[in-house]
């Protein structure tokens, strides 16, 4: 691990070369390649420089114990020597998590997708309550929010909802999400005060390329008719609504949130190169892993991941048996504690799946 540490310190050290070399900084495309590549290797640069460092400190607190010291001294050096092991241990755990094979996806906006599941009416509030609290989640990390498709009922609530977020590590903190979401509250339409359980369904996928998902028109067949629902003007008055089916899988796309018929489209293909993907990685993970049996959940649809419980304020993971007590601070976008226990539980099954390996 050390030589591969050593050899990403060499890297950085000569793209900080580059990046000041006049051919590079007059070519926008290697600017631009160079100093991605240089982010991506500053968290381990740093985390590694910081592992020398101590390790130095490390070995010189060591030497002093040889030395003649009165028994103050001793015990001074003697605790320095516990913290800096730890300091020690600490990061040579994050070194070694940080030089784990990275998800190609991480760095990639998302399409999020948002259905009521079982409970009618209360399932599409529930969703609509999930639409807020990842959109309140993606303010707070500076990423945008874009809805592509929506379908409401009657009290507000969604139907379903698609939506774009736009941002550098969307995909790394978002991938988990997807599931079985399940509410117990009392619904605004329970009369006799009587608690029930609903559940909406989340898909986060990664946002394909067109160099990705190549899709040929020959392949499609698009459809148009009137938008339904808020929209002004154009609503239920001009065919600006699409719909696109890939004919060859069977997968469809519908957009009607936007004014004209193009960006419809526009928006509906980058839905439907989204869903082929995801497609094509659960089977190639099927074809290759079996049966998905991460602690962090396997994403399947029909999967329970998470319980929201309103009567006591309680939100339970049970992927990785995390519970809190703040459920309406969660619900207005403060995920940050989630997302980092389920990203730290990734990590851990994954270094325990590469140990074992070895």
């Amino acid at each position: 691990m050390l030589d591969r540490l050593q050899s990403i310190v060499d890297r950085y050290e000569k793209l900080s070369e580059l990046l000041c070399d006049p051919d590079v900084t007059s070519d926008t495309k290697k600017l631009r390649e160079y100093s991605k590549e240089q982010s991506d290797l500053q968290e381990a640069y740093d985390a590694y420089n910081e592992y020398k460092s101590v390790s130095e400190q490390l070995a010189d607190a060591k030497a002093m114990q040889n030395e003649k010291l009165d028994d103050e001294m001793r015990e001074m050096v003697k605790m320095e020597i516990e913290e800096l092991s730890e300091q020690s241990a600490n990061l040579e755990e994050q070194l070694r998590v940080l030089m784990m094979p990275k998800d190609p996806n991480d760095d990639k906006n998302v399409i999020v997708e948002i259905r009521g599941a079982a409970g009618g009416d209360e399932a599409a509030l529930f969703a609509g309550d999930l639409y807020r609290m990842y959109t309140r989640y993606a303010d707070t990390q500076g990423w945008k929010t874009e809805i592509l498709d929506a379908s409401l009922n009657d009290l507000g609530g969604f139907k379903e909802i698609i939506f774009m977020i736009t941002g550098k590590g969307a995909y790394s903190k978002l991938k988990f999400e997807s599931g079985a979401h399940r509410v117990q509250r009392i619904p605004v339409t329970e009369s006799g005060g009587r608690i029930h359980t609903s559940t909406s369904t989340v898909v986060v996928m990664p946002e394909a390329e067109d160099v990705e998902i190549v899709i040929h028109d020959a392949d499609i067949r698009v459809d148009t008719f009137c938008s339904s629902g808020a929209g002004g003007q154009s609503v239920n008055t001009t065919k600006s609504a699409v719909r696109v089916t890939h004919v060859p899988t069977g997968i469809v796309a519908t957009c009607q949130d936007g004014k004209s018929q193009n960006s419809n489209k526009e928006q509906a293909l980058r839905v439907l190169r989204a869903r082929i993907s995801d497609k094509m990685r659960e089977e190639e993970e099927a074809k290759y892993a079996g049966e998905r049996k991460s602690k962090v959940g396997t994403g399947d649809r029909s999967e329970r991941i998470r319980t929201y419980n309103f009567p006591q304020s309680r939100i339970t993971d049970h992927r990785i048996g995390l519970t809190l007590h703040r459920l309406e601070t969660v619900l207005n976008g403060d995920m940050a504690e989630i997302v980092s226990a389920l990203t730290i539980a990734a990590q851990s099954d994954a270094l325990d799946k590469g140990e074992q390996a070895m």
